[in-house]
């Protein structure tokens, strides 16, 4: 039972993957790969400088790798390195270069943009505090006119209430003097056709007396 044990715990241990490693090919025109640890052993390929493979056996010598094809193939280590070549830390900076000059293009077009956009809310903000001041003015203006408006209507109501009064009083007077001249007018009927009868009884009178005079 506890060689069972045991041998569970090194199948584990010797099952368990181990983080594969990867190296560059050194600043050397070109590396080759063979298929075994010996420069008598066939040649399966050539790698160029800073090319990028994945350690599978370490030795002494020679190391086993692979490549990002698949294929596996010892190389001496003295042409591995940890550092990245040169020409490929070239190119990543000449990739973040042209990134960065990328974003700063963009960064300008946007600052252009932005500004194209101020001058354009400047000059609508200038139009507007103008249409504003105007309007204000107006408004002033048209304030002035309604109290005047106000004053000359409350004007003109206390005139036509005084006119309304007046005319009031004016067609009472109208009436009052329409009945004088009447009651006159009756009065002068009156003591005409008084005169006229008492000269008519005076006239008949005078002529009888007259006739009564013949007579005798």
């Amino acid at each position: 039972m506890k060689n069972l044990w045991i041998i569970g715990m090194c199948l584990i241990l010797f099952s368990t993957p181990v983080l594969a490693e990867s190296k560059y090919i050194s600043d050397t025109m070109k590396v080759t790969m063979r298929t075994g640890p010996g420069n008598d052993r066939k040649i399966i390929s050539l790698l160029k400088i800073g090319k990028k493979v994945e350690v599978l056996e370490a030795g002494n010598e020679w190391t086993l790798v692979r490549l990002e094809n698949g294929k596996e193939g010892w190389v001496i280590n003295r042409f591995l390195t940890d550092k990245i070549p040169s020409d490929i830390e070239l190119k990543i900076l000449k990739s973040k270069h042209e990134a960065l000059m990328a974003k700063a293009a963009r960064i300008q077009e946007e600052n252009s943009l932005m500004k194209a956009e101020n001058k354009k809310l400047s000059t609508e903000f200038s139009v507007s505090r103008k249409k504003l001041q105007e309007t204000t003015n107006d408004y002033k203006a048209l304030k002035t006119e309604s109290k005047e408006f106000l004053e000359l209507q409350s004007k003109f109501k206390a005139a036509s209430s005084k006119l309304a009064e007046q005319t009031k009083k004016a067609e009472k007077f109208e009436d009052e003097l329409t009945k004088l001249l009447w009651n006159q007018n009756i009065k002068w009927f009156l003591s005409g056709a008084g005169i006229l009868i008492l000269g008519f009884i005076i006239g008949f009178s005078t002529k009888r007396q007259r006739r009564r005079s013949s007579l005798l």
